[in-house]
């Protein structure tokens, strides 16, 4: 008897093979070997080697084929991804770093630093 369903896959758990992952998104698999390659996604590895693809790896595909569809090649869809990663880790710096001088804020109720 196999498990319940409990809905879809979450976005991380990769589940999708090569072949329906290039459906999914239009691009070939020699296309996705290539973003492979460049070291622009990197989908899960069975113990046998076969690539498995998350919902969350087929976003960064469609990303990287909008990005290509503006008209970026390959070196400059990976800058652009650098740069988004770069910006994210700063953002989620910024907030940690708020947080810090909030909560002095209320540790002082003088409200200086």
């Amino acid at each position: 008897m196999g498990t319940p369903y409990d809905g879809p896959p979450a976005d991380d758990h990769a589940v999708y093979g090569m072949a329906v992952a290039a459906e999914l998104t239009g691009v070939s698999p020699a296309m996705l070997r290539a973003y492979e390659a460049k070291k622009l996604i990197s989908p899960h590895r069975t113990p046998g080697g076969t690539r498995r693809y998350s919902a969350d790896d087929i976003a960064e595909i469609r990303r990287i084929t909008a990005l290509l569809a503006d008209g970026l090649n390959l070196a400059g869809v990976e800058a652009v991804l650098a740069l988004e990663g770069r910006n994210h880790e700063l953002s989620d710096e910024v907030g940690r770093l708020q947080g810090l001088v909030d909560d002095q804020g209320q540790a002082d109720p003088r409200g200086t630093l």
